[in-house]
């Protein structure tokens, strides 16, 4: 320890990327930990707010019969909810625009406050709804008012009734349950509801009943009675501990990714690492060779130097976990105004321990190598450091190694909420680790078999890249990693954003109704097809269920495939048909007959069938409308999910669902001034029919991808930037080498032009190598992300090729030449005399 503190008080130059390269990937990770825990808590500690009660149960389609309405009224103070989606008109312009109606009653909100901007007066959402002068009242959200540029005070039509618009929405507590939005919200009384007329059988309504629980009673008290009182009910009931289930979910996966990328940064900067004590070791290689000469053993000296890294590993991972925690509390109240509760700052021990020994371990594993190396090889050799060859470290110190990574690996795995995914990835990288680790010896191969180039500044160049010291390996594994991910990320973003903009929309159906009545669907039918330009006008019976059970088994007790999992979360679209849909794909078993009135059937998608892990006869048991149905699998088909047309996971046969009240979805193709005349002929008649403009959606969509996907670029942008901080060290490490081949060379007569070009193809080779390899890495990735998990078309995009590789060789130029510039101005003599 004496030894290493006083090595460490001559200089940390040496160290600067080592610093720098363990700080940003423990920041990282320290921050993301930190901001996840603090979002999470904030759900967790406003679960009530966002929920709207202590007990939030639904029903799809149906309210409660009165023996559940009073069982629920006994369980504590309940406000009742309901919500769907109904097109809105403004009575002075007649422009009409979908919007997510919910109706409340004079109990809402049970927790948290509704908060508008009005005219005048109360501000309770009460007395905004109440009837006055003849009309109902009904708040807007901002988004409705802009879009239709309805003012305070202005009339609006919601079905069959006509109501006074009375607030702008400001905050609305329980938001953040309700789910995707397709349209701006509009709240309006639950007894102004029952006078619109969009209340019909089978119309996509979602009653929602929350309840404040009496005092004493718990949770855990009310599921049990519940589940006694009313087995059958087919009620799905939520708690504030989990009010907003999908973005606790997208937290927790972001999160995940975030942590990966920044451990991916880690690794990568591992590389700087191992470069830093390389050329630190470089540097100290007359100093430990003269220790060596006069008495201390190997183990001391790899001792006293290991200690010198354990101590600015840890110094760097206390710098990094001040930035990360830093910058999770500013990043908190960035993102304040974007959650529906604000994080609740919660500092814990478990991120910031991890994050830790993430960059312990990082610094350890790339550490060993080069020390045991100078451990092993005789204070001799270490004299002619640059010509004679390292001997491999022991087994003690490989075993070593090799626990580092296995360690590595099982935190990134085993503390990580999706398991597989988090394997993929880490398997993923490794992968990509191993295989840049052999281009590098193979580059390396390949330079020294390669002809003798007549061009004297080529054949040095070439040369460079495999003698004695080269950089190699470093730059090809510093850049590598860094730009596989950045291409993998770019082209992944570009094909969807493609498939979004370009093919989707051609394919797509102008339109998507709901909540066509049976009663209405001729008139319905007859009204779109007698608008010029529309086309393909298709629809099918509409309603939901809920997956109960998955081959007799609870579906909460089911072990089911990641990208299964949406099944079985909430009510899922269902119908039933006695042909194939159009355009179905039938890949097992075979259809009912038309006339069939036997058991119930259900034909199903292959991907969520096989998620499940599900066999043909096998059943399935959907909970509708109360109603338990259990149905004998007949039927796998495939599923092309992006021409946009009508398509259901479940298809029943019409015996088993065609007495239950539903409704019906259509579709239907639209040109030109079609589109709106048809938009206009459906609204007009039909006051109830929900139109959904694909348009409209997909734009939504392609914007999402967007800000989704700049984020990730952004992220994986973290490893990028510590691949170039490598790569500056990887140069910076080589120094004295360049130093010293710049003199020989100009005592061989070669001028300082000579030298420079000499470089620069040597630059300008290892960067283009590098690219090529990173872009070919990175699209095969993407490929395989495209055509086998998201099975879209692959789209080419050589520009997203052409500017990786342009990049890559522009920066491994830049930094390379900065690197060499001090080298080409030495003077020969003091360097020779000091060498």
């Amino acid at each position: 320890m004496k030894f290493a503190r006083r090595d460490l008080r001559g200089s940390l130059k040496g160290f600067r990327i080592f610093l720098a390269c363990l700080v940003l990937g423990v920041a990282a990770i320290a921050g993301v930990g930190t901001l996840s825990s603090s979002i999470t808590e904030g759900l967790r500690a406003n679960g009530q707010v966002i929920l709207g009660g202590d007990i939030d149960i639904r029903l799809t389609h149906r309210a409660v019969d009165d023996e559940e309405h009073g069982w629920i009224r006994d369980q504590g103070r309940t406000s009742e909810v309901q919500t769907l989606r109904a097109m809105v008109r403004d009575l002075a312009s007649d422009r009409r625009t979908l919007s997510e109606l919910k109706a409340v009653d004079n109990a809402y909100p049970l927790f948290g406050s509704l908060t508008m901007k009005t005219d005048s007066g109360a501000e309770n959402p009460e007395a905004r709804l109440e009837k006055k002068d003849g009309r109902y009242g009904a708040l807007i959200e901002q988004g409705l008012s802009d879009r239709l540029e309805i003012p305070l005070g202005g009339q609006i039509r919601i079905g069959e009734l006509d109501f006074e618009v009375r607030g702008i929405i400001q905050s609305e507590p329980d938001k953040a349950s309700q789910g995707m939005a397709l349209g701006p919200r509009t709240i309006i009384s639950s007894v102004a509801l029952r006078e619109t007329g969009l209340i019909q059988p089978g119309s996509l309504i979602r009653y929602h009943y929350r309840i404040a629980l009496n005092s004493g009673r718990t949770v855990a008290d009310f599921y049990e009675e519940a589940s006694a009182a009313f087995p059958d009910a087919g009620w799905r009931i939520r708690d504030a501990s989990n009010g907003a289930p999908g973005i606790k979910r997208f937290v927790e996966r972001v999160a995940l990714f975030l942590t990966l990328v920044g451990l991916t940064a880690l690794v990568v900067g591992g590389v700087g690492v191992g470069n830093a004590v390389r050329a630190y070791l470089e540097g100290k290689i007359s100093t430990i060779a003269t220790l060596k000469c006069l008495g201390a053993s190997s183990s001391f000296i790899f001792r006293v130097h290991y200690l010198q890294v354990l101590i600015l590993a840890i110094g760097g991972s206390l710098i990094g976990l001040i930035l990360g925690v830093g910058g999770s509390v500013f990043a908190a109240q960035f993102l304040a105004s974007t959650l529906p509760v604000p994080p609740e700052i919660n500092i814990t021990i478990g991120p910031l321990l991890l994050a830790t020994a993430y960059g312990l371990l990082t610094a350890t594993l790339f550490t060993i190598w080069p020390l045991a190396r100078a451990r092993e090889t005789p204070a001799a050799a270490l004299f002619r450091d640059i010509v004679s060859a390292h001997k491999r470290p022991r087994p003690f110190y490989l075993a070593t190694l090799g626990l580092c990574f296995a360690v590595l690996v099982a935190l990134a795995i085993l503390t990580s909420r999706e398991t597989w995914f988090a394997f993929v990835f880490v398997i993923s990288i490794v992968c990509i680790f191993a295989i840049l680790i052999l281009v590098g010896h193979g580059v390396q191969f390949a330079a020294r078999c390669v002809p003798r180039s007549s061009i004297p500044s080529l054949r040095l160049a070439i040369a460079n890249l495999h003698r004695p010291g080269a950089a190699t390996n470093s730059v090809i594994l510093s850049m590598g990693l860094g730009l596989t991910l950045f291409v993998t990320v770019a082209l992944i973003e570009g094909n969807l954003t493609r498939q979004v903009q370009e093919q989707l929309p051609e394919k797509a159906p102008a339109f998507f109704f709901i909540d066509i009545q049976s009663n209405q669907l001729d008139d319905f039918v007859a009204t779109a097809e007698a608008v010029s330009d529309v086309s393909e006008v298709n629809h099918v019976p509409n309603m939901r269920g809920r997956i109960t059970q998955v081959a007799g088994v609870p579906s909460e007790q089911v072990t089911v495939a990641p990208e299964a999992k949406w099944a079985l979360r909430g009510d899922r679209g269902i119908t039933y048909a006695a042909t194939p849909p159009e355009g179905a794909m039938i890949v097992a078993g075979s259809w009912w007959p038309e006339d069939y009135a036997g058991p119930p059937l259900v034909s199903m998608d292959r991907e969520i069938a096989e998620g499940m892990g599900l066999v043909l006869g096998d059943t399935l048991t959907v909970n509708v409308m109360g109603r338990e149905i259990e149905a004998e699998i007949a039927n796998f088909r495939e599923i092309d999910w992006t021409t946009m047309a009508i398509n259901f996971v479940l298809v029943f046969d019409t015996h088993s669902l065609q007495g239950a009240p539903h409704s019906h979805l259509a579709t239907a193709r639209a040109d030109g001034e079609g589109e709106n005349q048809l938009f206009t002929a459906i609204t007009n008649k039909f006051a109830n029919i929900s139109v959904i403009r694909m348009k409209e959606a997909l734009q939504t969509v392609s914007r999402i991808l967007e800000q989704l996907s700049s984020a990730v670029s952004a992220i994986s942008s973290i490893t990028l930037v510590t691949g170039v901080l490598v790569l500056a060290g990887a140069f910076a490490a080589g120094h004295r080498k360049r130093v010293y081949d710049a003199v020989i060379l100009k005592v061989l007569g070669a001028t300082r032009k000579d030298i420079f070009i000499t470089f620069l193809l040597e630059y300008a080779l290892l960067g283009l190598i590098t690219s090529v390899i990173a872009a070919a890495t990175g699209w095969f990735a993407a490929y395989m992300v495209i055509t086998d998990i998201l099975e879209a078309k692959w789209i080419n995009l050589p520009f997203t090729i052409i500017a990786t590789i342009l990049i890559s060789v522009l920066v491994t130029l830049l930094f390379g030449l900065l690197g060499s510039w001090r080298a080409l101005g030495e003077k020969v003599a003091p360097v020779l005399r000091s060498d």
